[in-house]
């Protein structure tokens, strides 16, 4: 859940004094009395609101019983938004972060506030976009548009070097996601190995490497206030690594309705209004200079990915060890998603 307005429930950041001492050394608004405001959390973060002194900002760390690799993952998230800085890429700004677990007991960092409203905190789409069917393709085109600005910043110039391996990308995804499934296989998956098997035999010959957000979605960005649509900020990048970009837009596209679908049930956002998949791929490639001839690829590996992604979570709930209610309904999405990706590696014209 990206960062948003200060507020929330009267939960406290243990340690604020401890905190104030390090933003003292930072140099962030020293001697100011330093303010916390609960902002969300679940199983991978907190976020919480700081203010000093004239300074807004949104602090996001580890929950307090810190996850393995949790708090790498922190200084991961902050090298990208640090990345990001200075690019046409909207984002909170990266202002610093910690990797001292002695000041609040694992590692965080600081971003700048973001004024803006998150998709995920809406029921159903804002006004304007609730009433006016006509500006809902914004919405859309600024989606897409963020990570064609995303894959094309310079890694390299912006301190990435080192962040992913891109070089044999492609050649790890099947074995790598497979061998992930084995940590929990406890049943058959259906279609998973007919999509393995297509994945191997038509892997990309040429691509150009790029910053890949890894779960782009409606969910993990943030728009500005009112009409016309724009993006205020991508958020959420635990996932990011440099690969090929082109996998965020099959994240984006593989489960994307055209309009002679069903609009109203496809997931967490109403896609009434929206512009078709051949539409949102002729914007990003105008905006990227990518070829997208071969999406069809990583629309069938993005389906992949998801199905053993989510079979993790709904293996945990049948050992019950589910925390989020929501795995119990993975089991079937799983099954759809692996049929979905057989379907189109057996129909695809690649």
């Amino acid at each position: 859940m990206g960062p948003e307005a200060v507020g929330g429930p009267a939960v406290t950041l243990a340690n604020t004094e401890s905190l104030a001492r390090w933003l003292d050394d930072q140099g962030i608004a020293p001697g100011e009395p330093v303010e916390t405001s609960y902002i969300s959390g679940g199983t991978s973060n907190d976020i919480y609101g700081i203010r000093r002194g004239e300074v807004s900002m949104v602090l996001r760390k580890p929950p307090e019983k810190v996850p393995p690799g949790r708090n790498e993952t922190m200084l991961r998230e902050y090298r990208v938004l640090n990345a990001l800085n200075g690019t046409d890429v909207p984002h909170p700004e990266a202002i610093a972060v910690c990797d001292d677990t002695s000041v609040l007991g694992s590692c965080f960092y600081l971003m700048a506030h973001v004024d803006g409203w998150s998709p995920m905190n809406t029921d159903g789409w804002p006004e304007p976009f609730l009433s006016d069917l006509s500006l809902r393709p914004g919405l859309a085109y600024q989606l897409v548009e963020g990570i064609a600005k995303l894959g094309n910043v310079d890694w390299r110039a912006q301190g990435l070097e080192g962040f992913g391996r891109p070089d044999g990308f492609h050649d790890r995804q099947v074995d790598r996601w497979l061998a992930h499934l084995a940590k929990f296989k406890f049943r058959e998956i259906p279609g998973l190995e007919n999509a393995a098997a297509w994945l191997r035999e038509h892997r990309p010959a040429h691509w150009e490497p790029g910053i890949i957000h890894g779960d782009y979605q409606f969910a993990n960005v943030m728009f500005q206030h009112g009409a016309p649509a724009q993006l205020a900020a991508l958020v959420d990048f635990e996932m990011a690594t440099v690969g090929d970009p082109l996998l965020d837009l099959g994240w984006v596209i593989m489960g994307w309705p055209d309009a002679d679908e069903d609009r109203t049930q496809k997931g967490y956002v109403d896609y009434t209004g929206m512009p078709d998949r051949a539409d949102l791929l002729e914007h990003y490639a105008k905006v990227s200079g990518r070829d997208v001839s071969e999406i069809d690829y990583y629309v069938i590996l993005a389906r992949f990915k998801m199905a053993v992604v989510l079979e993790g979570g709904y293996a945990r709930h049948m050992k019950g060890e589910g925390g989020n209610p929501k795995m119990a309904h993975y089991g079937d999405v799983v099954l759809q998603m692996a049929a979905e990706a057989a379907e189109l590696a057996a129909t695809t014209r690649l």
